[in-house]
């Protein structure tokens, strides 16, 4: 589950429409948010990354979707792991597009992946547009 004071922001953001999104979203929950004990291939580590940005980019912008996904693999992720970190950031914003960047590492802080993410932000059928 997120933190409350996530979902406190997330739910001041989008006031009476909260109720309208699955926050977190249910692949977080079936994930249960950390990995206990994985053998995480190449699809695993993105879903982890798109994970990582996805609540991230609901606490900078109104609610948005995946555009791109962009994935860059230094090391293997591998199942002797305990755990591994995605470290997201947001990079620009330019009109409806958002641009975020991640780091996945192990626990040690070796870097096993990088990714770039663009994401458009949804427009409101209810609201005129910009």
């Amino acid at each position: 589950m997120l933190p409350s004071a996530i979902m406190e922001i997330i739910q001041k953001r989008l006031g009476d429409r909260f109720a309208d999104y699955l926050i977190p979203p249910p692949v977080f929950l079936a994930m249960q948010g950390e990995f206990i004990e994985f053998d995480l291939d190449s699809g695993m580590v993105a879903a982890a990354v798109d994970n990582t940005i996805g609540p991230l980019s609901m606490l900078v912008a109104p609610p948005n979707v995946t555009r791109r996904l962009e994935m860059k693999y230094s090391r293997p992720v591998t199942s002797d792991l305990e755990y591994i970190t995605v470290q997201g950031s947001l990079v620009g914003r330019k009109a409806s597009q958002l641009n975020f960047s991640a780091e996945v590492r192990d626990p040690q802080g070796t870097l096993l992946a990088r990714a770039r993410a663009t994401h458009w932000i949804v427009e409101d059928p209810l609201q005129p547009g910009d």
